[in-house]
């Protein structure tokens, strides 16, 4: 699994910390900024990962700005992209249950490190039920589809 992840400068040190625990535990990644901390606009480093992820050129997103809503909101605008802001480890794994979602958003200023970490795992581990889900997420589709 390769992740793609980003945040603007309010989820910049929240990332940073998540960064290192990918490295602890061998995933492959790659971020796409901001890569300093310096004050940046939340929707370009979202259309980034999310166009990444869209492509299939990554497997899932890690996307983290001050509370992860305008992150979600930013990349939910890319066809193909379920993006998930989370505060909790049940939503964190429900959304990949039930909603296959691809992108994780958190907040820098909402979630500390030691549920960030939790909720990153449950996430990436969690696989999508299918079954009912799979007719909901259809519909979502079409719904991209259909918007002009």
């Amino acid at each position: 699994m390769i992740i793609a992840l980003g945040s603007d400068h309010g989820g910049f040190q929240l990332k940073e910390e998540i960064k290192g625990h990918l490295t602890a535990i061998g995933m492959e990644f790659r971020d796409f900024g901001t890569l300093d901390g310096a004050s940046c606009d939340y929707p370009d480093i979202a259309e980034a990962v999310a166009k990444a992820v869209a492509s299939g050129e990554y497997d899932r997103g890690l996307l983290f700005c001050g509370t992860g809503i305008g992150i979600s909101i930013a990349a939910n605008k890319v066809k193909g992209i379920r993006a998930a802001c989370c505060s909790d480890c049940f939503s964190a794994k429900y959304t990949r249950l039930h909603n296959d979602a691809n992108i994780l958003c958190l907040g820098g200023r909402v979630v500390g490190p030691g549920l960030a970490t939790e909720m990153v795992d449950l996430f990436l581990e969690t696989k999508f039920e299918g079954g009912r889900h799979e007719g909901r997420i259809d519909k979502i589709r079409k719904i991209e589809e259909n918007e002009m």
